[in-house]
């Protein structure tokens, strides 16, 4: 296997890369080049995740390189994660919505962990109880304060937490609890942005002893609540992960043996900042746009006219504005730069039509079919 690293990757960042290689049973070669620097990685390399390690911020590319004389499997032997490894025992939710009870029922049905659920609505809480996916309410109490009949489902005794909730409400819940984390636990964020919640939580986690890296799971549906939460949202979805550092494969490995029982497709590894300006314009933008499209008075009469293009438009028009004006507001940055660009090219959309400049209207259809060909490979 062959690894291009980024031509930024410091010494301390290659070490430590190289040193997860070697545990896991590799050989590493370092050339470094003027233009660029190649890890040769030597080893049974297929039960390595190549496209976990193709995400990280200092990897520019990953190429598996076959014997001739074997067939070469594709598929990572350990691609899935390894929760048995992970250790954990205990699993604690917050927020049992669409998205905290989805992840409740992942683990539920595809582990043998204890969940604990805490939510604002005690009524979602219990629910969740007689339903049979949570073992019991996660009490938010330390453990001095806690009365016998609690011990055991304190936020201390969870290995694994993952907070979905609200951008502001998980960096509250973050540092009002920040001293009844379990030392050396992992928690794990669902926000649907990274740069504040990573600032303002990775220097609290390190002062406590517990372990926080953002997350993202890139699933939902059009309707949100514990109610239409399932096990299976996740499956085959990739999920976004901002550790402090993005180059440590040991805790890297770790959170994906954590989340195993979830079955995401793929893990992918990046920056808070990198994060914040492609969710701009694989989600906000079409949220936005959706939201604006559905807006034309035509829209009342659509019915007999639409088919699938008309549904694959509008399907995200309906929305949470609560939540999705904090995303929005909050990312505002990225998200002025990808309104701008989509502004001026369907500027030219128009004045084609205004100019009834039929060859420049052909060629920016041609364009954009360009484009949408080169993004998908095709």
């Amino acid at each position: 296997m062959i690894a291009i690293l980024e031509n930024n990757a410091t010494d301390d960042q290659i070490e430590k890369l190289t040193g997860w290689f070697e545990e896991q049973g590799m050989r590493c070669q370092l050339s470094r080049g003027e233009f660029q620097t190649i890890l040769g990685i030597i080893g049974d390399t297929t039960k390595l995740d190549t496209e976990l390690i193709a995400s990280l911020d200092i990897v520019k590319s990953v190429t598996r390189i076959t014997n001739p004389g074997k067939k070469d499997n594709q598929k990572s032997k350990n691609k899935d994660g390894d929760f048995h490894r992970s250790g954990i025992k205990t699993v604690g939710i917050i927020g049992l919505g669409l998205i905290g009870g989805s992840f409740a029922k992942a683990y539920k049905e595809n582990s043998n962990a204890k969940v604990l659920g805490f939510n604002r609505s005690t009524a979602t809480t219990h629910f969740a109880m007689m339903d049979g996916t949570l073992d019991g309410e996660l009490i938010l109490k330390n453990e001095s304060e806690a009365a016998e009949n609690e011990k055991g489902s304190l936020l201390s005794d969870c290995d694994l937490v993952i907070i979905s909730l609200y951008n502001q409400a998980i960096i509250d819940f973050v540092k009002n609890n920040a001293k009844n984390f379990k030392k050396g636990s992992l928690v794990i964020d669902a926000g649907g942005l990274k740069r504040r919640i990573c600032r303002e939580c990775f220097p609290v986690a390190k002062e406590n002893g517990f372990i926080f890296a953002g997350g993202h799971p890139m699933a939902g549906k059009k309707f949100s609540g514990y109610k239409y939460s399932t096990g299976k949202l996740y499956r085959d979805a990739s999920m976004i992960i901002v550790p402090d550092e993005s180059y440590d494969m040991f805790l890297i490995e770790r959170i994906k043996d954590a989340l195993a029982p979830c079955n995401f497709g793929r893990i992918t590894v990046t920056s808070a900042d990198k994060h914040d300006q492609m969710i701009a314009f694989t989600s906000e933008m079409a949220h936005i746009v959706s939201n604006a499209y559905i807006k034309s008075p035509t829209a009342k009469e659509h019915l007999g006219f639409s088919a699938g293009s008309y549904k694959d438009m509008t399907r995200v028009a309906w929305l949470n504005e609560d939540m999705w004006t904090e995303i929005f507001m909050e990312n505002k940055d990225n998200l002025i730069y990808e309104l701008d660009t989509i502004i001026n090219y369907l500027g030219e959309y128009k004045k084609a039509l205004e100019t009834e400049d039929s060859k420049f209207l052909h060629d920016i259809l041609h364009d954009g079919k360009v484009a949408k060909e080169e993004v998908d490979g095709i």
